[in-house]
């Protein structure tokens, strides 16, 4: 790129791993495992297989809310895939999760035994599993599907959109950062709106639905992603920020969003035991 920011993309694309810099470990054109290792496995139920970014915490708050409704046929075990080393395309992890992403789990007690990757799957698998955290009416159960299917689709804007050029961009472009700017304040507006009648996303009820949505917008407008608050004048959305912090309260969220961080004084690189969190 030149110092005007201009571009002429070639006829053919070619991947240039030299380029790709400190990414070349996350990010490459082609699939599949780089190396053999076979993943670790302890003695519970559910083996989890992730990091403590906002997919990795999705997983593991929905593990310690389970927990904490006294469901102890939900006990897992947490192992932490070091995505910037690449440890995502262990063979052991691609079995598991054949894109390469955190995060992914297994549940032993099947025959066979049942691989659940992407973070909004797991979710839904053990929201079915245990009959929990979906609201048992048809309306306040389409509504939990209905934002469950939002946040997949609309999260990638604020991740690989906004996050990705205004925190981790080699250089900062104004038109990205605009560009993604716009729709994050459009997404954290439509937030605040629905919030402004409803206790969680679903309603009265909470849900995997907010155990999807916290981990990207809570954290944002709490200042613990992206340092982007004050950019994004977070304060503006009044009825999100009352909604983030009283779900930030909860114990399964506080010890969720513990489990699997290699970062911070208080982060547990592995999770196998309630007693871990001591």
């Amino acid at each position: 790129m030149s110092s005007e920011n201009h571009y002429t993309p070639p006829k053919v694309w070619k991947y240039d791993e030299k380029e790709a810099g400190k990414w070349s470990k996350i990010n490459r054109p082609y699939s599949g495992p780089t190396h053999d290792k076979a993943l670790p496995q302890g003695k519970h139920p559910f083996q989890l297989h992730s990091l403590a970014t906002p997919n990795g915490q999705k997983a593991t708050i929905m593990f310690e809310e389970l927990l904490e409704l006294g469901l102890d046929d939900a006990e897992y075990d947490a192992y932490t895939i070091d995505i910037g080393e690449g440890k995502q395309f262990s063979s052991g992890f691609v079995d598991i999760n054949p894109n390469s992403k955190i995060p992914a789990m297994i549940d032993t007690t099947t025959d066979p035994q049942i691989r659940v990757f992407e973070s909004g799957s797991i979710l839904q698998y053990l929201a079915e599993k245990f009959d929990v955290l979906v609201p048992k009416d048809i309306k306040g159960k389409t509504e939990c599907r209905n934002w469950l299917m939002w946040q997949m689709g609309s999260a990638p804007f604020l991740g690989g959109g906004f996050g990705h050029f205004y925190a981790y961009a080699p250089e900062k472009l104004k038109y990205p950062i605009d560009r993604y700017t716009m729709e994050t304040k459009r997404q954290l507006d439509l937030l605040n709106k629905h919030l402004v009648e409803n206790k969680y996303m679903a309603g009265d009820e909470y849900s995997i639905a907010d155990i999807a949505i916290w981990p990207w917008y809570g954290n944002l407008v709490l200042g613990k992603l992206y340092d982007a608050a004050e950019f994004l004048n977070v304060e503006e959305y009044t009825y999100v920020k009352r909604w983030a912090e009283m779900i930030a309260e909860r114990p399964a969220v506080k010890r969720g969003v513990r489990v699997n961080r290699t970062w911070g004084d208080d982060g547990l690189t592995e999770r196998h035991s309630s007693a871990d969190f001591d």
